[in-house]
C-alpha cells in the first residue's frame, strides 16, 4: 500500500504530494497525519524555506473522504485541524499547486496556503451545503479575506464549482498554467522565494498573516517583536556581506 502523502526536496523547497489518486486525493486520517508531519518537517528544518503542496494523478484534493467519515476515520489532527493543516498551516511560506478539483475540504486546504498556482482546467468550490454540511475547515473564514464579500457569499451559498480563470480574475489564484503545468510553475515560484533568507521569509509571513488582528496602537510593537530576532541573526549579517562582495548569500537559517 502506497504512502498517503509523499515528500521530496528540491533545494530549500519541500514538495508535499497527497497520494490517493484513486480517491481523487480525498482526505482521510492517513492524509491528515501525513500533511501534519510534512508541516512539522518544514517548520523545524533550517535548510527548508518554503513548501509546495499538490496532489497526485491530476487532482489536487476533492475534500474529505466521505466514505471514511461514515466509518469513523478521523481526518483531523489535534493542533492542526482538518487535513493536518487548516487550523495551523506551516510557519513558513506554502504554495498550493492545483490541477483538477480543489473542492470542499480540498478548497479549504488550498486556502490554507499562502499562494495558489493553478492549471486553467482546475476548479474550486465549497459544495458542502449540497451534502447537508458546512465548510467548517476554514473556507468560510478565509474566503471573504481573499476575494470580494459578495462573490465569497455566492461561492459558499451555491456550492457550485468555479473555474481557475475566474478565480484568478478575483485574485484568488496567483498564476495560471496550462493543464499539467501547475507543479512546475509552483516550484519555479518557490525556488525564487527560496533565494531569500528563511528567517526573513517566516517573519514576513507571520506579520502579514497576524497583523489583520492588530490595533494601530499595538502594530509597531508586535511587528518589532517579530523582526528584532531576524535583525540580530547571522543571516542578517550574511546578506549585506554577500551584497558587498558581489556573491550569492549562504543562508543558514540562524
Amino acid at each position: 500500500m502506497s504512502e498517503a502523502v509523499l515528500t521530496e526536496e528540491d533545494g530549500a523547497v519541500l514538495v508535499i504530494t497527497i497520494n490517493r489518486p484513486e480517491a481523487r486525493n480525498a482526505v482521510n486520517g492517513a492524509v491528515a497525519q501525513g500533511i501534519a508531519a510534512a508541516m512539522d518537517e518544514l517548520d523545524t528544518r533550517k535548510d527548508l524555506s518554503i513548501g509546495v503542496l499538490t496532489g497526485a494523478g491530476g487532482t489536487f484534493c476533492s475534500g474529505m473522504d466521505l466514505k471514511g467519515f461514515l466509518t469513523g476515520d478521523n481526518p483531523i489532527v489535534e493542533g492542526r485541524g482538518f487535513a493536518g493543516i487548516v487550523e495551523r498551516p506551516s510557519a513558513k511560506p506554502l504554495i498550493a499547486a492545483v490541477e483538477g478539483y480543489a473542492l470542499a475540504g480540498g478548497c479549504e486546504v488550498a486556502l490554507s496556503c499562502d499562494m495558489i498556482v493553478a492549471s486553467r482546467d482546475a476548479q474550486f468550490g465549497l459544495p458542502e451545503p449540497k451534502r447537508g454540511l458546512v465548510a467548517a475547515g476554514g473556507g468560510l473564514l478565509r474566503l471573504p479575506q481573499r476575494i470580494p464579500f459578495h462573490i465569497a457569499m455566492e461561492i459558499a451559498l451555491t456550492g457550485d464549482k468555479y473555474p481557475a480563470e475566474r478565480m484568478a480574475e478575483l485574485g484568488f489564484v496567483n498564476r495560471l498554467t496550462e493543464a499539467g503545468g501547475a507543479l512546475a510553475a509552483a516550484k519555479e515560484l518557490a525556488l525564487k522565494v527560496a533565494e531569500n533568507a528563511p528567517l526573513a521569509l517566516a517573519a514576513t509571513k507571520k506579520i502579514i498573516v497576524e497583523s489583520a488582528d492588530w490595533t494601530d496602537a499595538e502594530a509597531w510593537k508586535k511587528q518589532g517583536e517579530i523582526v528584532m530576532p531576524v535583525f540580530g541573526s547571522k543571516d542578517a549579517m550574511e546578506g549585506p556581506a554577500a551584497f558587498a562582495e558581489k556573491r550569492k548569500p549562504d543562508w543558514k537559517g540562524e
